[in-house]
């Protein structure tokens, strides 16, 4: 049987450690929160394994990956089988929508984000990434490709706006030294995480480079940590207790 996949990244195959490294950053749930107002009902679209969801809101999740539904743990809803372009609920049932760092991933973004707008009678908050940012963490010195690949991705900021109609506030978010979240920028100052395998497996951006040019991004990432290259190079990212980088938040009203 062929296994139906929902986006650009097959998770069914990639996705086994998605749990164990992306979790919530209580940091950036603030902000997410904050940006979910007043709201009781919200949906989650692309839910993954429940990163961000809110633990005191009635939370309907949709998730198409079996691979992450089976990865939601015991305070989070089981997620429902299906499609942000094909959401199988009433207009306005929900206060608010949500989708955290996950529009890229989507087979037809345009169709997802109107199914957002059309359920949702008050916010949509999108946690994504700004395409035009992404040179500036060290990772592209070492596997410019990865780069490249996620920039063709990411959607713009701006059409992501056009799409939902209304009015959007996008609003930079500050990546902690610490990050909980396990995105590529959450490490900027933990280059050595990089080397281990399920931490890149946790990050669909691998997923568009071949193995060869992963291979050699890792070894001479590792060759430069051993003999104090990338320190010399890049040690100040050590000194930032955050970085600025790709990390945006899309929070759209109606009218």
């Amino acid at each position: 049987m062929e296994v139906r996949r929902a986006g650009d990244f097959d998770y069914e195959c990639g996705g086994w450690s998605y749990a164990r490294h992306r979790r919530t950053d209580p940091r950036i749930e603030a902000l997410v929160h904050d940006a979910l107002g007043a709201a009781r009902r919200v949906i989650n679209v692309g839910a993954g394994s429940g990163s961000y969801e809110p633990v005191d809101r009635y939370v309907v999740a949709v998730e198409p990956s079996a691979q992450m539904r089976s990865q939601r743990p015991p305070d989070r809803v089981p997620a429902i089988d299906a499609t942000a372009e094909c959401l199988p609920f009433d207009d306005g049932v929900f206060d608010a929508a949500m989708a955290m760092v996950t529009l890229h991933q989507w087979s037809d973004a345009a169709a997802g984000l109107r199914e957002l707008r059309r359920v949702a009678s008050g916010p949509v908050v999108i946690l994504t990434f700004d395409g035009d940012a992404l040179d500036d963490f060290w990772l592209a010195d070492y596997v410019p490709e990865l780069v490249e690949a996620e920039r063709h991705r990411y959607q713009p900021l701006d059409w992501i706006a056009d799409q939902l109609g209304g009015t959007t506030t996008v609003t930079a978010v500050p990546v902690p030294i610490d990050c909980h979240d396990g995105f590529t920028e959450a490490y900027y100052a933990r280059p050595e995480r990089f080397l281990d395998e399920s931490v890149r497996r946790a990050q669909s951006a691998w997923g568009f480079v071949d193995d060869e040019v992963e291979a050699r991004a890792v070894a001479r990432l590792r060759a430069d940590l051993e003999d104090g290259t990338w320190h010399r190079k890049y040690g100040h990212f050590l000194e930032r207790p955050t970085l600025a980088g790709s990390l945006r938040l899309l929070t759209n009203a109606t009218g």
